[in-house]
């Protein structure tokens, strides 16, 4: 008896566990970070490709500057062509047929075996083509460019979006109380509640 009331009067030992070298670290909660849409949505549009670096989403860098390449790589081929087909077309319609413009874009021969207007109506045809492709190269260098814009700021907007996988759906009874005086006080139903 006299062991036992001296463990019920004596103060408890606390035993004291070594502290680990990283404990300041638990101590403080980690701020998560949450990027600004607005902030995103200007940096995008004064640098392309900033609203992407802020956001820290660096895996869609090479995406956006592909897509700018490969624009400004269409602008130039387009341009190019309609340039040169824009200058034979100048000279088949003067009749300098032997100008290197249409000798360059011609295969050798083919110059004698087509009508003159046949040749030129081809050249026209495809400068035209040449310069609607380039203008739609232009149209797809601009929408690359708000692509980036939006997706800056569906990134920013959508960061702090739970994709946890506590996503339900529960069907059950319920009780519903009513203050309408046509109706009883107490109503039985069915309750659909959505959990996200």
């Amino acid at each position: 008896n006299k062991r036992k009331l001296m463990e019920m009067t004596t103060p408890p030992s606390i035993e004291v566990e070594p502290i680990p070298n990283d404990s300041l670290q638990k101590a403080i909660n980690p701020v998560v970070w949450k990027p600004d849409p607005t902030k995103a949505t200007w940096l995008a549009l004064i640098i392309p490709g900033g609203g992407q670096i802020y956001n820290k989403k660096y895996w869609k860098l090479p995406i956006i500057y592909g897509g700018f390449a490969g624009c400004a790589y269409a602008l130039t081929w387009n341009g190019n062509m309609y340039r040169d087909y824009s200058n034979a077309y100048k000279d088949a319609v003067n009749n300098r047929w032997d100008a290197t413009s249409i000798t360059d874009l011609i295969p050798a021969g083919y110059l004698n075996r087509v009508s003159k207007t046949q040749l030129t109506e081809m050249i026209r045809k495809r400068k035209d083509t040449y310069r609607r492709y380039r203008d739609l190269s232009i149209f797809a260098f601009i929408g690359v460019y708000l692509i980036s814009v939006v997706d800056a700021y569906v990134d920013a907007e959508l960061s702090n979006f739970d994709i946890g996988p506590d996503l339900s759906m529960r069907i059950e009874p319920t009780v519903i109380n009513t203050s309408a005086p046509s109706l009883s006080k107490r109503n039985v139903g069915v309750q659909c509640s959505f959990c996200f």
